[in-house]
This record gives C-alpha cells, structure tokens and sequence, in this order.
C-alpha cells in the first residue's frame, strides 16, 4: 500500500520496519519511538538504502523523552537480521522506491511518511536541535496516529 491507502492497515502490524536513506537519524528515531509505543511483542527494525554514521542529536532529542537509539552501528538492509515484515514505513523518497523494488512480488504492506532532513538545518546548536525535535514528533505523531490507534481499536 502507498500513501493515503493506510486506512487498510486495521490492526498493529508483528513487525514493522522503517527506513531512511543511512539509518542513522529518522529511522533509528522512529524505531526508539514506535518501541516505546507500539504493544511489546512487536518486532520493530529501521535500515538505510545506505549505511551512516550515528548521529549525537538523535541521541539528544530521544533522550529528553527518556528513550535511547538502538544500540547498534547504522546498518543497510541487506545487514538486518530478518527480512520479512508485515509493513515497511519508508522516511525518505529513495527508501520508499527501494522498498517498492524489493515488495513488487510478495505481500507487504509499504507506507511512505515523507520526514524532512533534519540536517540541513543550520543557526545554533539550539536551532539545529529544535529541527531534529520537530522531525522526532513528526514521527511520534504518525506512528501514535497511524498505528497506536490501530491496537486501541482492536
């Protein structure tokens, strides 16, 4: 599924992976978030197209909520451990096409999120961190609108 079609998602998924281009700021954020949200039997995973560096500010923004990035080096797809999840949230436009590539013949759901880049911002530490802090409750007001409220209503 692409885009406004989420509304066929009716429950929470088991396992959910989101991705970005490196995995390094937006999909690791969203992965520490939807852990602290979604029901704990689901398997949450985030990857890149390409692999990053981790990032300081991710670590910063998730911890003023108490969370932590997962403990791992950024990884690409072909790295992750399983690979078949009931729905992939793509971050970015080159994930998403990514993500379509590899789903054409099976049966996943693929959700795109666009989330802005929040290194391109630029000013202060401050105004930087305020950037990375508006891209962390993008992601946290997506995954509590489309899949929080999914395991309420079931």
């Amino acid at each position: 599924m692409d885009g406004p079609a989420s509304e066929a998602i009716t429950r929470v998924p088991g396992s959910i992976l989101f991705m970005c281009g490196m995995n390094s700021i937006r999909s690791p954020m969203a992965e520490a978030l939807a852990r602290s949200m979604l029901p704990k039997g689901t398997y949450i995973a985030s990857a890149g197209v390409r692999k990053g560096e981790p990032d300081p500010f991710v670590e910063a923004v998730l911890s003023e909520l108490g969370l932590t990035s997962p403990k791992r080096q950024p990884q690409t797809l072909e790295e992750l451990e399983d690979d078949f999840f009931d729905l992939i949230v793509t971050l970015a436009p080159e994930a998403h096409h990514r993500a379509l590539e590899l789903t054409r013949s099976s049966a996943v759901d693929v959700m795109y999120w666009p989330t802005p880049d929040p290194t391109v911002a630029t000013g202060t530490r401050d105004q930087i961190l305020g950037a990375y802090r508006d891209v962390r409750d993008h992601l946290s007001g997506l995954i509590s609108s489309r899949l929080v409220r999914l395991g309420a209503s079931s």
